[in-house]
């Protein structure tokens, strides 16, 4: 089954997707909109193209584990997308995602300027990696 994963940001949106066989994770694209009724439409297009049976959301806990407002609008915001687009949501912690993809990014030479324009995709490659993982 091909899953995608989505790093749901208020500017930016990192989409990742995993192989058939669901063992690796790899960046897709970024989405710049920040308006959410738009950005659902556009997910679930990219969704529907690469043939998506799940989607995966990354879900930004606190460091002690307790949910936020961020994770709140995270929830809300993976409900729309599961109305919209008919396809099952799941949610899967990112903590610490963000500052692990550019730890990646940089240990890998990536300018600051390419890693700005990418670092939300790698963030959920590894949304979606640990979702595998944990799932396997």
């Amino acid at each position: 089954m091909k899953i995608m994963a989505v790093d749901y940001g208020d500017a930016r949106t990192g989409i990742a997707f995993s192989d058939l066989s669901e063992m690796l994770a790899f960046p897709y694209t970024v989405i710049t909109e920040a308006y959410q009724p738009k950005l659902i439409d556009k997910l679930c297009e990219i969704a529907k193209k690469e043939n998506a049976q799940k989607i995966v959301v990354g879900l930004p806990r606190n460091m002690d584990g307790s949910c936020g407002f961020r994770a709140d609008a995270c929830r809300a915001f993976g409900t729309a997308l599961q109305d919209k687009c008919g396809l099952p949501v799941v949610f899967q912690d990112e903590r610490l995602t963000t500052v692990m993809a550019h730890q990646v990014l940089s240990a890998n030479n990536v300018s600051s300027k390419k890693r700005k324009q990418t670092v939300d995709a790698v963030s959920a490659v590894m949304i979606l990696q640990s979702y595998i993982d944990k799932n396997k």
